[in-house]
């Protein structure tokens, strides 16, 4: 198992389109270094004509905005590149007839799956956990005084925990679908359903603003049915504090969340990846390569 799990991350990295996904993702960093660079000079100057509370309050208002888009797109990078990666774990071995060499080692197909699963989320997790700290890093270090958010460690220990959750949940249920669907029918499904959660948790957002019970449920059901969005705003819960906050929209503005998450939540959303592992294991097993 653990060998599967050692060729599946070296196989990853050494695929173009990991290393596409890394040059991007210095290209976006660098675009998001310049925004925050140029932003918090502008903000300063904007600022300099207004005194007290209210220029603190658009300081944290501009800050915590531009940290949250450039979350918002981290979480969105690390959420196609575990789709991409999880949903030929499976189909695209048995398509191209590598899986009969795997099979005909002494390891069972329970193993050879776990292999494949722990390799990707090893490698996605610390991808997503480098991404986060990165748009942090460099938000509070080229922002500079305008753009410092006052962080506790907890803080940031608990908003990427939650973070990297993310792609341990696509990567299980990418498996899922690669044990009975081609690649391309799995990644269509995964990004519709990704899709769909996102478009779910902004409905609840919009039904916890204007006390509208029905759209709340709607984006709770859509959680639970795909817990990928939940995890995303119970980070931006934990890294601004907004629980219980109303000025929860001010704080961490479109990206952030209103209705928030349960602790509970979170660990449906392991849960969730581990029955989806659980359940990829034993379609496998009856399938017929």
């Amino acid at each position: 198992m653990w060998t599967i799990s050692k060729l599946t991350f070296k196989e990853m990295i050494s695929k173009k389109i990991f290393l596409i996904t890394i040059i991007m993702t210095f290209v976006f960093l660098a675009l998001y270094g310049t925004a925050i660079y140029f932003a918090a000079k502008e903000s300063a100057n904007a600022a300099g004509a207004i005194q007290g509370t209210e220029a603190i309050l658009m300081q944290k208002f501009f800050a915590s905005q531009l940290l949250g888009v450039g979350l918002y797109f981290s979480s969105f990078i690390t959420a196609l590149l575990a789709i991409l990666s999880s949903v030929s774990a499976i189909s695209g071995e048995v398509a191209s007839h590598q899986i009969d060499t795997w099979l005909m080692r002494p390891i069972s197909r329970a193993q050879f799956v776990l292999g494949k699963f722990i390799g990707l989320v090893i490698l996605m997790m610390v991808y997503a956990g480098s991404l986060f700290f990165g748009i942090v890093l460099l938000h509070q270090g080229i922002g500079g005084e305008w753009m410092a958010l006052d962080f506790q460690p907890m803080q940031l220990i608990k908003a990427v925990s939650v973070f990297v959750i993310q792609p341990f949940v696509l990567i299980a249920f990418g498996i899922l679908l690669s044990t009975r669907m081609t690649t391309l029918n799995a990644g269509i499904v995964c990004i519709i359903l990704y899709g769909a959660s996102f478009i779910g948790g902004f409905i609840e957002q919009l039904g916890a603003v204007i006390d509208k019970a029905n759209l709340v449920n709607i984006g709770i059901v859509t959680s639970l049915i795909f817990p990928v969005d939940s995890m995303y705003r119970k980070m931006t819960v934990f890294l601004f504090e907004t629980s219980d906050n109303p000025l929860s929209i001010a704080q961490g503005g479109m990206f952030t969340s209103i209705s928030s998450p349960s602790n509970v939540m979170v660990w449906y959303a392991v849960l969730y990846g581990v029955i989806g592992v659980v359940v990829s294991i034993y379609i496998f097993k009856k399938r017929d390569v």
